[in-house]
């Protein structure tokens, strides 16, 4: 069940995320129902809608990460190395 807009994502996404990172995570489950469609290609018995979950929330921790102290996702900072 691929989102069409971000208003579609599960009121926990919505609910958590800044708008930017429930477009990443829209754009990565959308990617991620298509990939891996054929159940051959995932891992643990997972389902479809599970895998495609789970690539989403990677790919929001690539440029996201939850505060510690607020609790909130916030971007990542970049580091000057």
């Amino acid at each position: 069940m691929p989102y069409r807009e971000i208003n579609d994502l599960p009121e926990s996404v919505q609910a958590h995320l800044p708008q930017h990172a429930q477009e990443i995570y829209k754009e990565a489950f959308n990617h991620a129902w298509d990939e891996y469609r054929d159940e051959k290609d995932r891992r643990d018995n997972a389902s479809q809608e599970e895998t495609a979950h789970k690539v989403a929330w990677a790919a929001v921790k690539r440029f996201y990460q939850k505060d510690a102290n607020s609790g909130q996702w916030v971007p990542k900072q970049k580091s000057n190395a």
